[in-house]
C-alpha cells in the first residue's frame, strides 16, 4: 500500500500537467481574466435596460407588439406569453416629445452595449481599446441590430412554415453565427482577420441555441411561478436572468472560440 502512494502521486502529477497544458486549462483561465460572472451580470443588465427598450418604442412607432416577438425567443408557452404581455400596453401612444426623447436615451444605452461588447471582444483577442471614438460604429451597429431583429421578426413565421421547427433552428444557427462573426469584425475594426473570427462566431452561434433549447425547459415555468409569487417584477427579474444568460453565450462564445484558434495554433 505504501509503495503504491509515490505511484499514485505520480500519475496525479502527470495528469494535473496534461490538464494545465490543455485548451480547457486555457479556457478557464481566460474566462477567469474577462470576471465571466460579473462580465454576464453587467451586459445582461445593460440590455435589459438599453436594447429593450430601443426595440419597445421602435415596435411601438411600427405599431407592432413587441411582448409576442419576445416571447417567441424565450421561447415561452401560452400562458407565460400571456404574462408576458401584460406587461407592455396593448396600443402605446406617446406625444412626439416624450418618444423622441427616449428614443434618444435609448439609442445612447444601445450604443453603451456597443461598447461593452467592444470591450469584452477586445479583452478576448488581446487588443488594446480604441474606445468612444468609435462611436459612429456603436450607432451603425444599433442601426444594424434593429435592422436584423425586424428582419426576424417578419420572416420567422414563414421560414417555420416552410421548414419546419428543425430547418427554423438551422436557421438561426447560420443567422446568429454570420450576425456575430460580422460583430467582432465590424466593432473591432478590422483588427482580427475573418479566418480567426469563424470559430467564435461558430461556437457563440451553437451557445444560442443551447440558450434556446434550456428557455424552452425553463423560462415558462419559472415566469408562471414569479408572476404568482411576486407580480410584475417577479416577471421583469425572470427576463433578467434570460438577458444575463445571452450575456453569458456572448462571452462563452468567444472565449472557447479563441481559445480553439490557439489550441490549433500551438498545434501546428
Amino acid at each position: 500500500m505504501i509503495a503504491l502512494r509515490p505511484r499514485v502521486r505520480a500519475l496525479a502529477g502527470a495528469a494535473r500537467g496534461r490538464f494545465d497544458r490543455s485548451p480547457a486549462r486555457a479556457f478557464l483561465r481566460q474566462l477567469n481574466a474577462l470576471d465571466f460572472v460579473n462580465t454576464s451580470i453587467l451586459f445582461g443588465a445593460a440590455l435589459l435596460v438599453s436594447v429593450l427598450p430601443f426595440v419597445i418604442l421602435l415596435s411601438s412607432l411600427a405599431n407592432h407588439r413587441i411582448d409576442n416577438d419576445l416571447s417567441r425567443h424565450i421561447g415561452l408557452n401560452r400562458q407565460g406569453a400571456l404574462i408576458v404581455s401584460q406587461l407592455f400596453s396593448p396600443s402605446p401612444a406617446h406625444p412626439a416629445a416624450e418618444l423622441v426623447t427616449a428614443l434618444i436615451f435609448a439609442v445612447g444605452g444601445t450604443m453603451a452595449v456597443a461598447g461593452s461588447l467592444q470591450v469584452i471582444y477586445e479583452r478576448v483577442f488581446g487588443l488594446t481599446h480604441r474606445g468612444w471614438k468609435d462611436a459612429p460604429r456603436f450607432a451603425t451597429w444599433a442601426g444594424v441590430l434593429f435592422g436584423v431583429l425586424v428582419a426576424e421578426s417578419v420572416i420567422s413565421d414563414p421560414v417555420h412554415a416552410a421548414v419546419g421547427p428543425v430547418g427554423q433552428g438551422l436557421v438561426t444557427y447560420v443567422g446568429v453565427a454570420a450576425f456575430f462573426c460580422w460583430t467582432m469584425h465590424f466593432l473591432l475594426a478590422g483588427r482580427v482577420r475573418w479566418r480567426q473570427l469563424v470559430r467564435p462566431a461558430i461556437l457563440t452561434g451553437l451557445f444560442w441555441i443551447g440558450l434556446e433549447l434550456f428557455s424552452v425547459a425553463y423560462f415558462s415555468a419559472a415566469i408562471v411561478s414569479d408572476s404568482r409569487l411576486y407580480g410584475t417584477i417577479g416577471v421583469v427579474f425572470s427576463l433578467m436572468i434570460w438577458f444575463i444568460a445571452i450575456g453569458a453565450v456572448i462571452v462563452l462564445g468567444a472565449v472557447a472560440g479563441e481559445t480553439w484558434n490557439q489550441h490549433k495554433a500551438v498545434r501546428h
